[in-house]
């Protein structure tokens, strides 16, 4: 019987535990039994670091999904320097590409072997062994989120039913059921809570370390905040920003600071981020490989549109810079982003989940609430050498969005979210007209494979 891709992914941990969490391959996808290879709370630790070390993969947030999220809208294009991103930036995507499907799924595997592993059967430390499966629960959840945004019908016109995302909670054994093994498509509303639910269970499993490189307490609630924020639901998300605002010790970075924190790792306004060293850098698919050509010798696909250096003022830290020291700034006469994953190598560390983009997040809350959301707006030109917002209202909350986040992936997301088309303004852009709000095209389609595997799986409109 020929099983669902999405869960081809058993693990042979047995020999992997002998390694050091460094040598860990997070793609040893063998059709083999894991558990029997867990005796010890520190094997969960090796399984965790795996699943980390998917997430940093170049088809996910190593920079396809990130870059994906910039090409396709007012932000960048791309220039097929070396025919990377063209079809993304077209909206000319079809279901033969999977973009990072494969990739979530699996990093989703390895969280649910943590989920579903019996500490009490296990030697070592219990405490850190709920503290480990906190983490799980919240890569857990952060997968299947950038799954349903991506291939989910929430924002499609018309779209299929069920529209969300196969919600996978289990671990495969030779004892799973046929659901199990096809797992159908959840509907939007029971993936929305599967999330919460997740979410709620990593704030409470989990301790504050203080380690930016893997998931705290605070950093679920953090994203507690940006999924409520996607879901409307305002008031979850004024109490999750509160208590990371009270609670999580986390700063917004001062302008003359602003350049050099992408050049560094860590950091006060950092509250989670993957890490990347020399040791698994991805070289020629890192962003910043993509981002620029550093004299020639990258392949630079990915330019900045040249009407977006017209958004920032002369002041703002963020904006066009005459060089290199600046987040933005010219190779030749292309526009590109100069600051944002300066190392052309891919050693920079990626930060998912910055301060600034959660006191975004409770601006945005408190303006559907009725609370002061100007303070918190204002918080970050404040602190970019940039004018004060004299309204809060969404449309400028979502210009100064851009302005923090840009290049990091969120723009697309925000203007679907929010109703927006995807305008056509300058010529640059890859794609020939307006993708107007409802288009199926804001939806990724599921990948053929998966649908050939997986006779329960449903495709998306438009495909």
């Amino acid at each position: 019987m020929k099983k669902i891709k999405i869960v081809l992914m058993s693990f042979l941990l047995a020999g992997v535990f002998s390694c050091t969490t460094e040598d860990l391959n997070p793609a040893l996808d063998q059709n083999k039994e894991a558990n029997g290879g867990i005796t010890n709370v520190d094997n969960l630790y090796a399984v965790i670091k795996g699943a980390y070390s998917r997430m940093t993969g170049s088809g996910y947030y190593g920079r396809d999904l990130i870059v994906t999220n910039e090409v396709r809208t007012d932000n960048c294009f791309s220039n097929g320097n070396s025919g990377r991103f063209t079809t993304q930036a077209g909206f000319a995507y079809s279901n033969t590409t999977g973009f990072f499907w494969d990739d979530a799924y699996r990093v989703i595997e390895s969280a649910n072997l943590i989920i579903n592993t019996d500490l009490s059967q296990l030697e070592g430390d219990q405490e850190y062994g709920l503290h480990l499966q906190g983490q799980a629960y919240a890569i857990r959840a952060l997968a299947h989120f950038d799954l349903l945004k991506q291939y989910g019908q929430k924002h499609v016109t018309g779209g299929v039913t069920p529209g969300g995302i196969p919600y996978v909670t289990t671990y495969l054994s030779n004892q799973s059921t046929q659901e199990e093994l096809f797992p159908p498509r959840n509907t939007i509303e029971e993936v929305r809570v599967k999330l919460f639910e997740d979410l709620e269970m990593a704030f409470n499993l989990m301790e504050d370390t203080g380690d930016t490189n893997f998931f705290s307490k605070y950093a679920a609630k953090a994203l507690e905040a940006r999924v409520a924020v996607y879901f409307e639901m305002w008031d979850t998300a004024v109490d999750a920003a509160e208590e990371v605002i009270d609670n999580g010790g986390y700063a917004i970075v001062p302008a003359e600071n602003y350049v050099a924190s992408f050049e560094s790792d860590g950091g006060s306004n950092i509250i989670f981020e993957l890490e990347f060293n020399s040791t698994d850098n991805l070289g020629g698919n890192s962003l910043g490989y993509i981002y620029r050509t550093t004299g020639g010798g990258s392949y630079g696909d990915v330019q900045v549109i040249d009407e977006v250096a017209d958004i920032f003022e002369d002041t703002d830290v963020r904006g066009l810079f005459d060089g290199t020291n600046g987040i933005l700034g010219y190779e030749g006469d292309m526009l590109r982003n100069i600051g944002k994953y300066p190392d052309n190598q891919g050693y920079d560390n990626v930060p998912l989940l910055r301060y600034e983009e959660l006191i975004l997040n409770y601006a945005e809350a408190l303006l559907n609430t009725g609370g002061d959301a100007l303070t918190q707006l204002n918080k970050i030109p404040a602190n970019r050498g940039a004018s004060l917002y004299a309204e809060a209202t969404i449309e400028n909350i979502l210009m100064e969005r851009r302005k923090e986040l840009m290049f990091e992936g969120f723009r697309f997301e925000d203007l679907v979210r929010t109703g927006n088309d995807i305008v056509k303004y300058s010529i640059q852009q890859n794609f020939t007209e307006t993708i107007p709000y409802g288009d199926s095209r804001l939806a990724w389609a599921i990948p053929l494979a998966e649908m050939d595997a997986n006779s329960s799986m449903i495709q998306n409109k438009g495909y």
